[in-house]
C-alpha cells in the first residue's frame, strides 16, 4: 500500500486541559486519490465563548452529532495511523494533544508546518497559517481548490484551514527544497519538526529587538535567570539561551 499524507486540523471547546475536540477535518492525499473528511462532534464540555468567537461553532450545531470516538472520521483516522503514513498539522502539539484525549496516539510521521516555517523563515513577523494565507497569496488560489474538493472555505473552520494548509504545504516544500537542495523535502520537514529552533532575537521583554548573542555579552545574568526563574519558558528559547551561553 502506498504511503498517504493526512493534512489535519481540529476545532475544540477551548484550549485548557479539560477542553475537547468538536470538529475534525482532514484531507488524505494518496498516489491517485484524494479523500476529504469533515465532521462535528457532540461533547460534554461546553464550548467556551472565546473559542466560539474564533471558530463560530455553536452548541446547536453539535446537537445529535456522534462523540469523537464514535465518529466515522475518527475511526478512519485510526485506520490511517501507521508508521508509513505522514500527518501534517500547523502547530501539531496542540491538535495531537487534543486527539490524545480521545485515545489517539499517532504512529504516523509528523510534519509540523509551524515549526518548519520557523526554521525556513525565521525573520517573518508571524508564522500563523492565516498570515501565510495572505503573505503567500494562497487566498487567490483557494476557491478553485475548494471547488475541486467540494469544501466550503471559512477562516478558522477545521476543513477550511486544512485547505489553506494543503496549499501552504506545497509552497513550504518548495522553500525547503531551495534551502536543502540535496535532501528529500518531505523527510527534511519531518526532521525539522523535531529539531530545536535557534532563536536569534528577543521579541518581548526589556531586551526586545536585541539579539540573544548581544544580551549574552551584556547581560548574561538575565539569560541565566530566564532559564531558572521563568515558568513555561519555551523549549526553543531554552535551547537558544543555552547555545549563546555555551552551556
Amino acid at each position: 500500500m502506498s504511503k498517504r499524507y493526512v493534512i489535519l486540523d481540529t476545532e475544540t471547546t477551548g484550549v485548557s486541559e479539560n477542553d475537547r475536540v468538536i470538529q475534525l477535518g482532514y484531507i488524505v492525499l494518496g498516489r491517485k486519490e484524494i479523500e476529504v473528511q469533515n465532521e462535528f462532534f457532540s461533547c460534554d464540555i461546553p464550548i467556551g465563548y472565546a473559542a466560539m468567537e474564533v471558530h463560530g461553532i455553536t452548541p446547536q450545531m453539535l446537537e445529535g452529532k456522534p462523540t469523537c470516538q464514535d465518529s466515522s472520521s475518527y475511526k478512519r483516522l485510526c485506520e490511517l495511523n501507521t508508521d508509513e503514513n505522514y500527518i501534517i498539522i500547523h502547530n501539531a502539539p496542540f491538535d495531537l494533544g487534543m486527539l490524545e484525549k480521545e485515545g489517539f496516539l499517532t504512529q504516523m510521521k509528523v510534519i509540523d508546518t509551524l515549526r518548519v516555517a520557523k526554521h525556513i523563515m525565521p525573520d517573518e513577523e508571524a508564522h500563523r497559517l492565516q498570515y501565510f494565507r495572505y503573505k503567500m497569496d494562497i487566498y487567490k488560489d483557494e476557491q478553485k481548490e475548494a471547488d475541486a474538493l467540494g469544501i466550503e472555505i471559512k477562516a478558522h473552520d477545521a476543513i477550511g484551514d486544512v485547505l489553506i494548509l494543503k496549499l501552504f504545504l506545497s509552497k513550504l516544500k518548495e522553500l525547503v527544497s531551495q534551502s536543502f537542495p540535496d535532501a528529500n523535502p518531505v523527510d527534511k520537514m519531518v526532521e525539522l519538526t523535531s529539531t530545536p529552533i535557534l532563536i536569534k532575537n528577543f521579541r518581548f521583554g526589556k531586551h526586545k529587538g536585541k539579539s540573544l548573542q548581544e544580551v549574552a555579552s551584556s547581560d548574561a545574568g538575565y539569560l541565566r535567570w530566564m532559564l531558572t526563574g521563568m515558568e513555561n519558558l519555551d523549549d526553543d528559547m531554552k535551547y537558544s539561551i543555552n547555545h549563546v551561553l555555551g552551556i
